[in-house]
């Protein structure tokens, strides 16, 4: 490696790194601003507030990872720009591609430790983080879940209208269950509710009808205390369960999520193309990052670092648009993760064409 490529290669990596010290902070500032009257309501201990903010600091790294590489890369290109280094650089035969090969050796080495982290790093952090939020933070009501679907093995299906996980139970219970394609017998209550002391279910207007050909037979009770083939959690399907998890937890999750016809599959899937598609960012923002700041520009490096931003956030933004789309709708996890990199690598192809001349 040449004295430029490593010169070159220890800006790229030494910014990106003072960027991450500098917005961390800033970002756990406000953070404390915004919940510290909810941490005094609830007395949340100092010792949950230190881990929760421990956690939150790989949230927020790998929530705006996009904007720290970018703004990293573009202020010490504009500095070599402004210091007419660049054109020494290029001016001494060194063709735009070669200079281009320590930036992509930094963001091999990002992408790489964004890999990991994500895989194995970060889950374990979203867990505590969206643990505290959901225990302390999050209103009752909006921790009630409507409208859940399950199956629970081969042959059992179960339905609430509605359900509460602090209270662990749940409204217009059913349970079928199916032998082959044939419907034989069906419980229903208005009300179920987990007895932890007894670990047990409790049924209020218990209802169990059998199915035998044309013929029916209906059993009711007004209550019933009964064990059943599910936890009460299978009632819950956490959302952020699969931020949670580490590359071979996620797939196994995944698969069972499928089997059971889970209504979050696609937002699991979603997670999962995140994993790969966010350390592949890095390439694609450096290059465009290069591209911008290489050359001096009326407004100085202020209009660069204006531009990044910018685009910075764009890709943010999109990359959550595109989110909602999936968890909201039908929209295909898989275009939801890679649409964003590819328009950007589009753009990045583009300005680089244009650099070059």
């Amino acid at each position: 490696m040449k004295l430029i490529d490593r010169y070159i290669l220890k800006r790229y990596l030494g910014t990106f790194f003072v960027m991450i010290l500098l917005f961390i902070p800033i970002g756990i500032m406000v953070d404390v601003a915004e919940k510290i009257d909810i941490f005094k309501e609830k007395e949340v201990p100092a010792g949950v507030i230190f881990s929760y903010y421990l956690d939150f600091t790989w949230y927020f790294g790998n929530l705006l990872f996009p904007i720290f590489l970018f703004l990293s890369v573009i202020w010490f290109t504009s500095k070599l720009a402004n210091n007419t280094e660049v054109i020494a650089i290029l001016s001494s035969g060194i063709s735009f591609q070669r200079y281009l090969r320590p930036f992509l050796i930094g963001a091999t080495c990002i992408a790489v430790f964004a890999f990991f982290a994500g895989m194995f790093i970060v889950p374990k952090s979203n867990l505590g983080f969206n643990e505290l939020r959901f225990e302390y933070i999050t209103k009752k009501g909006e921790r009630n879940i409507d409208e859940v679907f399950q199956q629970i093995n081969d042959n059992e299906f179960i339905y609430v209208s509605k359900y509460d996980p602090v209270r662990k139970r749940a409204t217009n219970f059913s349970l079928e269950h199916f032998e082959g394609n044939t419907l034989k017998h069906k419980i229903e209550s208005d009300w179920i509710r987990w007895i932890e002391r007894d670990s047990n279910f409790r049924m209020t207007n218990y209802r169990i009808r059998f199915f035998n050909g044309d013929q029916e037979r209906i059993y009711a009770k007004s209550r019933q205390d009964t064990i059943l083939d599910f936890e009460i959690e299978d009632l819950a399907p956490v959302s952020y369960l699969a931020e949670t998890l580490n590359f071979g937890e996620l797939n196994q999750f995944i698969e069972e999520e499928r089997q059971r016809g889970s209504v979050l599959i696609n937002s699991h899937l979603l997670v999962r193309h995140k994993r790969w598609s966010i350390p592949i960012s890095a390439f694609i923002l450096t290059i465009i990052a290069v591209a911008v700041a290489s050359f001096k520009r009326r407004g100085g490096m202020g209009v660069n670092l204006a531009f990044g931003i910018t685009l910075g956030f764009l890709f943010i933004f999109f990359d959550k648009i595109f989110g909602v789309m999936v968890n909201k709708s039908t929209f295909p996890p898989f275009i939801a993760a890679w649409i964003p990199l590819v328009v950007f690598g589009i753009l990045a192809f583009i300005l680089l064409r244009y650099a070059k001349r």
